[in-house]
């Protein structure tokens, strides 16, 4: 989206998978990107677990993340193979992040799809793209943020047919 609303003449359609302006904003809707925010706590904390406890902390939030048993090992594996502070910074910044305003430069068509359980949040994301101009918003039926994995059909589908149709 940063990029989209950056480089306005470079992109002519967007695909955004399972990602909010400002996830944060969910939970507290006045909430802005906060400056030089210290995630030095959190990133100690982290880089200090032993290898089994971080597993254990990943197999947990992937089980939040995917349906799709049998991919479960690869995106495990894949967030293993990560550095672990460069992790945590990733996941601190992309927590301050605050695209809302941003967005509002936007001129490409836009493919948006969320999981599932996104819409119990349907009023308040849809707000947030309000200023997104040329978005089209898709929830899955039962997917959660691998949706590619949980209803790969539906997610091809989606794709097929907004790549091909002007």
């Amino acid at each position: 989206m940063a990029i989209a609303a950056d480089y306005i003449e470079l992109i002519e359609k967007m695909v955004i998978v399972d990602a909010l302006p400002c996830l944060a904003a969910l939970i507290n809707p006045s909430i802005g990107q906060r400056e030089n925010i210290d995630c030095s706590v959190m990133v100690n904390q982290i880089t200090k677990l032993p290898e089994e406890q971080f597993l254990q902390m990943q197999k947990m939030s992937m089980l939040q993340l995917i349906q799709n048993t049998e991919m479960l090992e690869t995106v495990l594996n894949w967030s293993m193979q990560s550095d672990k502070q460069t992790f945590t910074e990733m996941y601190c910044d992309f927590s301050n992040t605050d695209l809302r305003e941003k967005i509002k430069g936007v001129k490409c068509s836009t493919l948006v799809l969320l999981e599932s359980n996104f819409r119990n949040f349907k009023p308040a994301i849809e707000e947030q793209f309000r200023d997104l101009e040329f978005a089209d918003l898709h929830y899955a039926n039962n997917g959660l943020h691998f949706i590619m994995y949980d209803e790969k059909e539906w997610y091809l589908d989606q794709l097929a047919n907004f790549l091909t149709n002007p």
